[in-house]
């Protein structure tokens, strides 16, 4: 008897050590022994307090968290490279936890998704910003964030005095280039002599790269920055040049106060509270979830008091028109940058036909390979 105690005690130790290793972080939600129902798993590709893109996605995993008190229990895993062995890892370290619900919040995680979806049948796996989904376990969510974008290309074109623009881009994915159409051609609704200057960092999350290509563009003349990166490195370049900046992913206006005019940003508790509701009640199904302003899920962030009240005014009357459904972002004729025509007279791009832009329309100015 003595022995099997004495096992059952060592046992215990190894378990308790190996469950101290490389634990995903498990700051919210009930504890341990706690009397949650479901446990979500959370990986995002950069810090959750970045500013930007992954404190985005984490404030709307609070609000999740906050909206149903005590029933859900959340992890997280930062800092996750878009490669197939750490998505994997961070994936089944959760799982191993207790997660029956996966969240993977970057593009290139959506490969690895897939094939863990396969695996793990029991386990729901949701991927932002993919197009891959099963009929079992596997779905993905993204927003119309075309239409604020549009917005924001109001307030650039009326507050640009250069009349040039830039534009600070990850990269020259469909997503992007989708982003960079949507605002240019808000900004040339208004002002129809402005152009916009893209540059690519060609990663996700690197604020010192950021803020280069930032600074990059303002040496052009460029007074008025807009980004889709993932911190507020843009917008710190633009505020210590005395040009203007327009963020991305969240309200943003603390990091750099003297430049910031507004920002597309998204309400991420808006599809992660219904769908882990859908969860709870047992009726969810994998969906192509495509959120738009009138969801509550893609908005524009309050604009700062550098906006004047004509600015203010425009922007208001354009998203009256786009919140009731009567202002689709993409109708012809439109032209490429290389004067070709890519969406005829008469002609409104659905969802399909946003999602295969490969072009930058008249008025940017940048490569797309």
């Amino acid at each position: 008897m003595k022995k099997l105690l004495a096992l059952l005690l060592v046992l215990a130790l190894v378990m308790s050590s190996l469950a101290g290793c490389g634990k995903a972080d498990d700051s919210t939600g009930p504890d341990a022994s706690g009397d949650a129902e479901l446990t979500v798993g959370f990986i995002y590709i950069g810090p959750k307090t970045d500013g930007g893109f992954s404190e985005a996605q984490d404030r709307g995993r609070q609000a999740m968290v906050d909206h149903f008190d005590g029933r859900v229990k959340t992890l997280e895993m930062e800092n996750v490279p878009e490669e197939k062995q750490a998505v994997e890892s961070a994936a089944i370290n959760m799982i191993d936890q207790g997660a029956s619900v996966i969240i993977g919040t970057s593009y290139g995680y959506m490969d690895t998704l897939e094939a863990l979806a396969d695996q793990y049948e029991d386990v729901i796996f949701l991927h932002f910003s993919g197009n891959k989904m099963n009929d079992t376990n596997f779905g993905n969510y993204f927003g119309a964030m075309e239409e604020p974008r549009y917005l924001a290309g109001i307030v650039a074109g009326m507050m640009t005095e250069t009349n040039k623009i830039g534009y600070v881009a990850a990269f020259p994915y469909t997503e992007l280039l989708i982003g960079i159409n949507a605002f240019t051609l808000g900004a040339k609704s208004v002002n129809p002599d402005a152009e916009v200057l893209v540059v690519y960092t060609n990663a996700w999350v690197d604020a010192a790269n950021e803020k280069a290509a930032a600074e990059a563009l303002l040496a052009k003349g460029c007074d008025v920055l807009e980004q889709h990166c993932d911190t507020t490195g843009p917008q710190i370049a633009a505020e210590a040049a005395g040009a203007y900046a327009i963020g991305y992913n969240m309200d943003s206006r603390e990091a750099a106060p003297g430049a910031f005019l507004t920002a597309p940003i998204w309400h991420h508790e808006a599809f992660y509270i219904e769908t882990v509701q859908n969860i709870l009640d047992g009726t969810w199904e994998p969906e192509s979830y495509y959120g738009t302003m009138a969801d509550g899920y893609v908005g524009l962030a309050e604009m700062s008091d550098l906006v004047p009240d004509e600015v203010k005014d425009a922007v208001s009357e354009a998203e009256a028109k786009i919140m009731a459904g009567e202002f689709p972002i993409f109708v012809g004729p439109i032209k490429d940058n290389q004067g070709n025509i890519v969406v005829p007279e008469g002609t409104t791009l659905d969802r399909a036909g946003i999602w295969s832009m490969n072009y930058l329309v008249e008025g940017a100015k940048g490569a797309i390979e």
